[in-house]
């Protein structure tokens, strides 16, 4: 279970993402929405989670298989609207790979957590709280 808190003062809009781990990163929007553009943007975080939930699997499979895949590139674009949201991702291999390989590790890609999580109806229960 991840356990995520954003906090944000009154600098317009750099929030402080703290991981129930401890690990601590910086996020804020752009500045043509008001921000210093000091972080990834929320949609970018977003993006980033696919995008290293593939890298970390294509990588951990490869190793699995011996293959020697060389480094993974995993670029991700994420258009949206109020209507539909659409990812496009695209994998990189730095070593030449067979076509057997290439159609496995694209199958083990949409094997991501992430992939999973995004491809499924996403429910959102959100409550005030005083503490």
């Amino acid at each position: 279970m991840a356990k995520i808190v954003s906090t944000i003062g009154k600098q317009l809009y750099r929030m402080e993402v703290i991981s129930k781990n401890g690990n601590t990163l910086i996020a804020d929007e752009p500045n043509n929405l008001g921000g210093q553009n000091l972080g990834f943007s929320p949609d970018e975080l977003l993006a980033a989670s696919l995008a290293t939930c593939t890298s970390a699997t294509l990588r951990m499979y490869g190793n699995r298989k011996n293959w020697d895949v060389g480094i993974i590139r995993v670029e991700v674009n994420l258009e949206s609207s109020l209507e539909e949201s659409f990812f496009e991702r695209k994998i990189l291999f730095e070593n030449k790979l067979t076509n057997e390989q290439n159609k496995r590790l694209l199958q083990i890609a949409e094997k991501c957590p992430i992939h999973k999580i995004l491809s499924q109806k996403i429910n959102i229960k959100t409550i005030i709280s005083d503490d």
